[in-house]
């Protein structure tokens, strides 16, 4: 009964990493008017958990963020950075 109840955790330990996919999204951060902005939004993205990666670019007023979607969702990042004072919104 105890290999069993172990074997059956393993399964749903596995499922639940399977199911975990990176997810990469481009946010427009119109809001940044100084090349400082950056350093700003990118600490407040980088915050939030399961973000593996975020570029933020001054010239094109855009975050690419790439996370882990079963910890983060793009509408916790446009959180953090409206949170930071840089309203922002999903790139179509």
């Amino acid at each position: 009964m105890k290999k069993l109840i172990q074997i059956a955790a393993f399964a749903l330990i596995n499922a639940a990493a399977v199911q975990a996919a990176p997810q990469t999204v481009t946010l427009d951060v119109p809001g940044m008017t100084c090349a400082a902005c950056p350093f700003t939004v990118k600490k407040a993205i980088s915050k939030v958990d399961g973000v593996s990666k975020v570029d933020v670019s001054y010239e094109r007023r855009q975050a690419v963020v790439t996370f882990d979607d079963a910890r983060a969702s793009a509408q916790k990042l446009t959180q953090a950075t409206e949170n930071a004072g840089y309203p922002s919104t999903v790139k179509r």
